[in-house]
C-alpha cells in the first residue's frame, strides 16, 4: 500500500467517523415511523422467492428470470409504486448479445506456432463479424493516461495504428476506486483509442494464472440501429482487436527487448511509466458468430412532492440476474444467488415498503431499478445509465445495493466511491442516525466500485455509491472481513448461495433503512449532488 493511498484512508477515516457521529438529522415522525416498518421476516421472503431452485438461477433471457421480472413487478404494484418502462411500461429491454469467434489466428513476428488458447486469446468483436489486422507492437504500461494525478503511461509514446500491449494495475499511489477505474477493461479500450491505437493486448504477469475461456461466449449490448451500446471488450470500429496473452509469451517479448517483468511491474508501481515501442509486427485475423438474447430490466417510480425537484431524479438500483445453471458443485448445478443478489433486490423492496408509508414524499422523485446482466458485466445497467427511460440529465444520484452480504451485524460500513462526491455528507448523516460508523474501504484490492452497476452510472457522469459492510464485529476484534472471507470461499458464485446458507436478516433491514436514508436525503437537498472539484470523475 502506498503513502497516498495510507495518508487518504487515515484522514478519510477520521473525518468521516467523526461526521457519522457529529451530524444528527431530524427525521419528521411519519419518516421515522416509515423506518420501523421494514420487515425482516418479508425480506426473507422475498430472498426465499428469488432463490428457489424453480428460478434456476435467475439467468438473462430464461424462464427462471422472467418469473423474478414478474415477482418483483407484483411486489412494486402492491406497494404503490408506478411504472416507469419504456411505453408507460415496467420494462425497459436489454438486447444482449452473445459472441464467439472461430478462425482465430495471431503470428508475431520471431515467434512462430502460437497456439489460441494457450499463449494467446482473442475476443469476439460484437460488431464486425470479419477482422483482418497488421499492426506494430508498443507496450503501454498500465494503459493509463491521468496526468492530473501526475501519471501517464502515453506520454511521449506514439500508438498510431498500433496495438498496445498493456499490463493490468494501477500504481500503488492511487485510492482504491480511482486505480479500479483506470485498471477497468472499459476505461482501458477508450484510453487506447483516444491515442489512436488500433487493439489493445492485456499481457499477464502471473505465472500460474491461465488465459480466459472464450468458448462459451462474450456478452454485450446491441442498440436498436444494430451499434454496439454497451461492452466490455468493445470501444469503437478504430479498435478492432482486443485480446490477452499469457505470462509466457509476455516474459519472452520482453526478454527480446532487454527487459523483465519484475522489474517492469516494480517501475509502474511506484508511479514510474515505462512505455516503449516494441520491434514487433502482429497479424491478427478471426471471425465473429453471435447469438441474441432478450431480456429486461425493471423500473418503477415514486414521485416527488416539489413541483421541480420531482422532474429529477434518485436511483434506487440493484442486479435482479445471476448465473443460471453452471458447473455443478457438491452435487448441486443451480446458482440459486440468494445473497447475490436477492438479498439486494429485497433491500430495494424495502425501501419502496418505507416510501409507501410516508404521507408526504420527497421533493424529488425516486426510480427502482431491478437491472438485468451485472453478472455478464454491468449490462443492463449500463444500457439503462446511457439510455434511460426518464428524461436524458434528470438522474442526479445512483445508489445501489450488490450483494450486501447480511451475514452478521451491521455495525460499520464502507460507501464505495462516496469520497468522491457530494453524496459523502448524505452517506455521514444517515450513518450516523443509525449509529454506524463509516471506514474507507477494507478490500481495496477488490476492485469493488467498478464490480457492480453503480459504475454504470459513474460513467454516465452520475454521482454513485455502493455501500458495503465495514470491518466492526460487536465483540470488537473487528475483523468482518476475516468472516467474509471464509464466507465467500464456501458461498460466492456457487450453488451453494442459497436461503440455506448463512444469513443476518437484521443487518439486511438496517442496509435498506441506510440506503433509504442516503436516498431519501438527497431527495430533500434543493442542491443535487456533485463530483469534487478536480476529482478524477467530475465532468470536464
Amino acid at each position: 500500500m502506498g503513502k497516498f493511498y495510507k495518508l487518504f484512508s487515515t484522514v478519510f477515516l477520521a473525518s468521516a467517523v467523526h461526521l457519522a457521529f457529529a451530524q444528527q438529522i431530524k427525521l419528521s415522525k411519519d419518516v421515522e415511523h416509515a423506518l420501523t416498518l421494514v420487515d425482516t421476516a418479508q425480506i426473507k421472503a422475498d430472498i426465499t422467492y428469488l432463490a428457489d431452485d424453480k428460478l434456476k438461477g435467475r439467468a438473462p433471457g430464461t424462464k427462471g428470470f422472467q418469473m423474478a421480472v414478474d415477482y418483483v413487478i407484483e411486489q412494486l404494484k402492491a406497494l404503490d409504486v408506478k411504472p416507469a418502462g419504456e411505453n408507460n411500461t415496467w420494462l425497459q429491454q436489454v438486447k444482449l448479445r452473445k459472441a464467439f469467434t472461430k478462425d482465430v489466428v495471431l503470428t508475431l513476428t520471431g515467434q512462430p506456432d502460437l497456439k489460441a488458447g494457450a499463449d494467446y486469446i482473442i475476443y469476439p468483436n460484437p460488431e464486425l463479424p470479419k477482422i483482418r489486422l497488421n499492426a506494430s507492437l508498443a507496450f503501454a504500461g498500465y494503459g493509463i493516461s491521468e496526468p492530473s494525478l501526475g501519471y501517464d503511461d502515453y506520454d511521449g509514446l506514439d500508438v498510431k495504428g498500433k496495438i498496445v500491449l498493456v499490463m493490468r494495475g494501477a500504481p500503488d499511489k492511487f485510492s482504491s476506486s480511482v486505480a479500479a477505474h483506470t485498471m477497468n477493461t472499459t476505461q482501458i479500450l477508450k484510453v487506447a483509442a483516444e491515442h489512436g491505437a488500433v487493439g489493445v493486448i492485456m499481457a499477464s504477469t502471473d505465472s500460474t494464472s491461465r488465459l480466459p475461456n472464450t468458448s462459451r461466449g462474450i456478452f454485450s449490448v446491441m442498440d436498436k440501429d444494430g451499434s454496439v451500446a454497451v461492452s466490455r471488450i468493445y470501444y469503437s470500429k478504430q479498435v478492432g482487436i482486443f485480446g490477452a496473452i499469457g505470462y509466457k509469451l509476455f516474459n519472452l517479448l520482453l526478454l527480446n527487448n532487454g527487459k523483465s517483468i519484475p522489474s517492469i511491474s516494480a517501475q509502474l508501481k511506484t508511479g514510474q511509466p515505462a512505455s516503449f515501442s516494441l520491434p514487433v509486427s502482429a497479424d491478427v485475423s478471426y471471425s465473429s458468430f453471435y447469438q441474441d438474447i432478450i431480456s429486461y430490466n425493471v423500473v418503477g417510480k415514486i414521485e416527488g412532492s416539489d413541483s421541480e425537484l420531482k422532474k429529477t431524479y434518485i436511483v434506487h438500483s440493484a442486479h435482479l440476474d445471476h448465473l443460471g445453471i453452471g458447473t455443478p458443485v457438491k452435487g448441486d448445478s443451480i446458482y440459486n444467488g440468494a445473497h447475490d443478489n436477492a438479498s439486494g433486490v429485497a433491500s430495494v423492496l424495502s425501501i419502496a415498503k418505507i416510501y409507501q408509508n410516508i404521507k408526504v414524499k420527497p421533493k424529488r422523485s425516486m426510480l427502482l431499478v431491478l437491472l438485468t446482466g451485472e453478472e455478464l458485466g454491468d449490462l443492463g445497467s449500463g444500457y439503462f445509465a446511457k439510455h434511460p427511460t426518464v428524461p436524458a440529465g434528470s438522474m442526479v444520484a445512483d445508489v445501489n445495493t450488490d450483494m450486501p452480504t447480511i451475514i452478521a451485524p451491521l455495525l460499520s460500513i464502507t460507501a464505495l466511491g462516496a469520497e468522491h462526491s457530494s453524496m459523502m455528507n448524505q452517506v455521514n448523516e444517515a450513518a450516523g442516525y443509525l449509529g454506524l460508523s463509516v471506514e474507507p474501504d477494507p478490500e481495496p484490492k477488490q476492485a469493488r466500485f467498478t464490480r457492480s452497476d453503480q459504475y454504470s452510472f459513474v460513467l454516465q457522469g452520475i454521482p454513485a455509491i455502493h455501500v458495503k459492510y465495514g470491518s466492526k464485529t460487536a465483540d470488537g476484534k473487528n475483523n468482518l472481513n476475516d468472516m467474509v472471507a471464509v464466507w465467500r470461499a464456501k458461498y460466492y458464485h456457487k450453488p451453494q448461495d442459497d436461503i440455506n446458507g448463512i444469513f443476518d436478516f437484521g443487518a439486511g433491514k438496517k442496509y435498506a433503512q441506510l440506503n433509504f436514508l442516503i436516498g431519501y436525503l438527497i431527495a430533500q437537498d434543493p442542491q443535487k449532488p456533485v463530483w469534487n472539484t478536480g476529482d478524477i470523475f467530475e465532468v470536464k
